[in-house]
């Protein structure tokens, strides 16, 4: 069983409104890319410095459009993540816009992110 086997019901219930443990779900989509810390240190590389401090501070969240998560991720690993999760890659960005600010934010109520 891959990692990212069984992940597409998790997109399908979050796609849907149910709850679900955003982070986790982040945390095993960005294993190859260093987890959600390497995800967000590529964010950051990437010009959205800004809106990566404001998800993990306690202070509001700046959103992030889906054009800004295409830009700062490959191509690669945009298709690697569609593909692994079984959603069209055009959906993906809208995705990740959505949620990851939110993920991160939960995981991070005192300005830190766990270690």
């Amino acid at each position: 069983m891959g990692l990212f086997d069984g992940l597409g019901s998790i997109v399908s219930d979050v796609l849907s409104g149910k709850q679900v443990n955003l982070l986790s779900v982040a945390e095993q989509v960005f294993a190859n890319a260093g987890g959600v810390n390497g995800i967000l240190a590529q964010l950051q590389q990437s010009g959205l410095s800004d809106q990566v401090a404001s998800w993990v501070s306690t202070g509001t969240n700046i959103p992030v459009s889906a054009d800004q998560i295409r830009s700062a991720l490959s191509p690669d690993q945009m298709s690697s993540m569609a593909n692994a999760l079984g959603i069209d890659i055009n959906h993906l960005p809208e995705l990740l816009a959505e949620h990851l600010p939110k993920a991160v934010d939960a995981a991070s109520p005192n300005g830190a992110l766990p270690s």
